[in-house]
């Protein structure tokens, strides 16, 4: 189980930081991801295996004016 912005989501074990976001409706070029306090840099995502305990923080960018 990892945490995602506060809430408790079950994970395959193994499963990569871009196969979870491949699941979900946020747009890749509109986001940052931290794992753990640290940023995932995006080129990374395919190569970051989400593990229990993992602590996500997914930041949308929105514009507005």
């Amino acid at each position: 189980m990892i945490q995602v912005n506060g809430t408790p989501v079950a994970i395959a074990a193994g499963k990569t930081l871009q196969e979870y976001l491949d699941t979900t409706d946020y747009v890749p070029t509109r986001i940052a991801v931290e794992r753990n306090g640290e940023i995932v840099p995006k080129r990374l995502y395919g190569e970051t295996v989400l593990q229990d305990n993992d602590v996500i923080e997914v930041v949308s960018f929105v514009g507005g004016g």
